[in-house]
C-alpha cells in the first residue's frame, strides 16, 4: 500500500514539474512572439496637446519596430486621470499601454486623494521618451509682453484675469497654483479636458493666459497668436532666446520640466517591458521621429524602466510636498 502511495506522489510531482515547465515555455513563447495584434496607446489628454503630439510622433515608429500598428486612443478628463485609470484596469498582456506625464503620475495624484490609483504601485514604467519645458504664454491682447510688466499688471488687478490649463490637478494647474502662492498674485483657474482646447480658448481670447507644455504652445507662439512670458527649463531656449526661465526671475521651485514616457498596467512581464524598451530605442534613431519631437522644443530622454521608475517617484514626492506646503486642494 505504501509503495502505491509513493508512486502516486512521485507521479504527481512529475506532473507538477511538467506543468510548471510548460507554463514557463508558454510565457517565454508569448514574450518571443509578442505582439501578434495591434497595440492600443492611451493618451490621457485631447488631440493637439503636447502628450498627443509626442505619442503620435513615436507611435508609428514604435509600431514599425514591433511589427504591429500602434493605435493612439485619446481618453480625456480629470486632468489625465480618466486615461490613466484605463491603463491601470487594462489586461497585463502588453496590448494596452499609456503615455505617462507629470500630470498623471505626479501632480494629479498628489493633489487628489480620490484619484483611484497609486502612481507608484499601479503602473509598470517602460521608459521616459522626452523632457519638455513648460511655459506661461498670454493672448496678444493681454496688456504685457514681458515678465516684469506681466507681474505688475497681475498684482494691480487681482482676480481680473484667468488662466487655462489641461485640467484640474494637471501639471499646468499645479505649477500655476505654486506660482500664485510664491508671488501672491490671484488669477482665476479655467480647467479644460486637455491642452488642445485650453490653447484654443487662450488663442481665441476667452482666457487671458495658459501655463502649458511648450510643444503644444510653440506653433502659436511662432505665429504670434500667443506671447511667451516665462519658461520652465534649465536654461533659455534656442527657440525663445529672449524669454527668461523661472529660475532667472527668482522662482526656482516652479522651474521644472515635464516628462512624456510609456507605461503599462502593473505586473507586465519583464520580457515584454524589455521588448518595448528595445523597440523604443530603435524607433528614436529614426531622424524623422527625432526631428518631429525636437521641433517641439523637447529633449530626447530614453532612460529605461528602472531610471523612469525613479524619475516618477521623485516627481511625485516633489508635488506631494508642494501640495502640503502650499495647502492646495481640489475645488
Amino acid at each position: 500500500m505504501k509503495s502505491i502511495i509513493r508512486r502516486a506522489l512521485a507521479l504527481s510531482a512529475l506532473q507538477l514539474s511538467v506543468l510548471i515547465f510548460g507554463l514557463g515555455v508558454s510565457a517565454f513563447a508569448s514574450a518571443q512572439s509578442f505582439p501578434t495584434r495591434p497595440i492600443r496607446l492611451i493618451v490621457p489628454f485631447a488631440p493637439g496637446g503636447s502628450t498627443d503630439i509626442i505619442a503620435r510622433a513615436v507611435g508609428d515608429a514604435l509600431g514599425r519596430q514591433l511589427g504591429q500598428p500602434v493605435i493612439v486612443d485619446n481618453k480625456t478628463g480629470g486632468g489625465g486621470s480618466v486615461g490613466a485609470l484605463e491603463v491601470v484596469r487594462a489586461p497585463k498582456d502588453g496590448y494596452t499601454i499609456g503615455m505617462a506625464t507629470v500630470s498623471t503620475t505626479a501632480a494629479n495624484p498628489a493633489i487628489n486623494p480620490k484619484i483611484g490609483y497609486d502612481p507608484i504601485k499601479d503602473f509598470t514604467p517602460i521608459s521616459n521618451i522626452a523632457a519638455t519645458p513648460n511655459i506661461i504664454a498670454v493672448n496678444p491682447s493681454f496688456p504685457a509682453k514681458d515678465f516684469r510688466t506681466f507681474m505688475m499688471v497681475l498684482k494691480a488687478n487681482p482676480g481680473k484675469y484667468s488662466y487655462s490649463s489641461s485640467g484640474t490637478g494637471g501639471i499646468g494647474h499645479l505649477q500655476t497654483e505654486l506660482f500664485k502662492n510664491l508671488t501672491g498674485i490671484y488669477i482665476v483657474h479655467i480647467p479644460y479636458r486637455g491642452a488642445g482646447p485650453a490653447i484654443a480658448d487662450t488663442v481665441g481670447g476667452q482666457v487671458s493666459m495658459i501655463f502649458d507644455n511648450l510643444p503644444s504652445s510653440l506653433p502659436f507662439i511662432k505665429d504670434g497668436k500667443l506671447i511667451p512670458i516665462v519658461v520652465a527649463a534649465p536654461k533659455r531656449l534656442a527657440q525663445l532666446p529672449n524669454v527668461p526661465t523661472f529660475a532667472e526671475v527668482g522662482l526656482a521651485p516652479v522651474n521644472r520640466m515635464a516628462y512624456y514616457g510609456l507605461l503599462a498596467p502593473a505586473g507586465l512581464p519583464k520580457d515584454i517591458v524589455d521588448k518595448y524598451y528595445a523597440a523604443l530605442q530603435k524607433a528614436l534613431t529614426d531622424p524623422a521621429v527625432l526631428k518631429r519631437i525636437e521641433e517641439t522644443g523637447s529633449l530626447i530622454n530614453v532612460n529605461g524602466p528602472e531610471a523612469f521608475s525613479r524619475e516618477i517617484k521623485a516627481e511625485y514626492a516633489v508635488y506631494k510636498e508642494v501640495v502640503v506646503k502650499q495647502k492646495l486642494q481640489l475645488d
